[in-house]
């Protein structure tokens, strides 16, 4: 792996620690995706993480488009609590 490789691999790291698992920009207190779970441990995850961008449904049907957390935020849909903020 290249420096330049590991250092954006530590900054993706980094930045994905941020995460407090809670859910809600997944619509865990609304709509939620069909992929959010609930982990044992309580926290939220996503089943398809690695390839979840792209368009998908919440439980009720409706069609979204999933985005990055960077979109998410440019676009101040986050939380008051989130990780993110």
């Amino acid at each position: 792996m290249t420096e330049l490789e590991q250092a954006l691999l530590s900054l993706e790291e980094r930045y994905e620690s941020r995460c407090l698992r809670c859910g809600k920009c997944c619509g865990r207190d609304t709509d939620p995706c069909v992929h959010l779970k609930k982990g044992e441990d309580g926290r939220y995850f996503c089943e398809i993480y690695e390839r979840r961008f792209g368009w998908h449904s919440t439980v009720s049907g409706k069609r979204f488009r999933c985005v990055s957390i960077r979109e998410v935020k440019r676009d101040g849909y986050l939380p008051p609590d989130c990780g993110y903020r």
